[in-house]
């Protein structure tokens, strides 16, 4: 009897994250005082990805 072939599944096309727009890092505003006046931003790893760039595939 032949063995039978099989047939491997594409890998799945990975999107850009929307949050950090593929980047992995996303920004976030810093605010200081009584006021709570901007004085800039900070830049941490993107949550959404963990800092992959792309949304993760389901299998």
């Amino acid at each position: 009897m032949a063995a039978r072939k099989t047939t491997k599944k594409p890998p799945a096309i990975a999107a850009p994250c929307e949050p950090c727009k593929g980047t992995g890092e996303v920004s976030r505003t810093v605010r200081v005082g009584r006021k709570q006046r901007t004085v800039g931003q900070q830049t941490g790893l993107c949550l959404n990805c963990l800092g992959a760039g792309e949304i993760p595939a389901d299998d």
